[in-house]
């Protein structure tokens, strides 16, 4: 293999790691999909490190090292991707894909998001749903289906203007708990704390921790725990919006 060819295959690599990194695969997963993929492609080992927000990466050829840094930015979690990736490294494995053809599929790769106004409604019922299991009355659960689509609108469109993730989950659980306070204000339901309590459901960073958990299991202790503060972050900013809502409210 050439100099130039492990260049290249080195670069296709580190863009499928930097991707699965970026939108929410767990650390063993990376290591895996890349060391596989450039082995497909010719490669001898791949070896990588991971930290909170870079990664290494060397390949081996004949003795001959490559090694290249790129720097991690989050872009939100999407299954998408990562299954997209998944493919190509399959593919690739089976001889479908070439270096050339990997390159083509790396770079039409584009996140696809479902359309806000079934997110929106979807929310609502399941957020509506766990008030319901939590023995919320019928009031108690259109509240929190009003609540948690209202929140959820809030959300999407602070994240359309860029807003930091801490300010978006701590102004939308404020938004949620505005208006789950409708059952306090007027004595519509009997279960107006249900309402409350289950219309924040949405803002629960549950994937980030069941990452962290597993990176840590793993041995990745460091992107584990780095996923750990961020998510612990992510309910402190919850905490502080439901907690200003229900003093303007008083609630307590």
């Amino acid at each position: 293999m050439y100099a130039e060819s492990q260049n290249d295959i080195t670069r296709l690599v580190v863009q499928c790691a930097q991707l699965l990194l970026a939108y929410g695969a767990e650390s063993d997963l990376v290591e895996e999909i890349s060391q596989r993929l450039g082995k497909a492609l010719g490669l001898a080992s791949v070896e990588l490190s991971i930290s909170s927000n870079a990664l290494v990466l060397t390949s081996l050829v004949h003795g001959r090292c490559i090694t290249t840094t790129r720097r991690i930015r989050a872009h939100g979690i999407n299954m998408m991707v990562v299954c997209e990736l998944q493919r190509i490294c399959l593919l690739t494995e089976k001889g479908i894909y070439s270096a050339n053809e990997v390159r083509r599929r790396l770079a039409r790769i584009e996140p696809r998001t479902y359309p806000a106004k079934f997110v929106i409604p979807m929310i609502g019922l399941s957020c509506a749903s766990f008030c319901h299991l939590f023995g919320g009355d019928l009031m108690a659960c259109l509240i929190t289906f009003f609540a948690a689509a209202a929140g959820m609108s809030v959300r999407l469109f602070l994240a359309s203007k860029h807003y930091n993730l801490l300010v978006n989950f701590a102004i939308t659980a404020f938004c949620i708990n505005v208006v789950a306070q409708v059952g306090y204000v007027w004595p519509v339901t009997e279960t107006p704390q249900t309402a409350m309590a289950a219309s924040v459901l949405l803002l629960v960073p549950g994937f980030p921790l069941i990452n962290a958990i597993s990176d840590m299991v793993k041995g990745h202790m460091n992107v584990g725990i780095s996923r750990w503060g961020t998510a612990s972050l992510l309910t402190l900013a919850s905490v502080i919006g439901i907690t200003i809502a229900m003093q303007l409210g008083g609630i307590f």
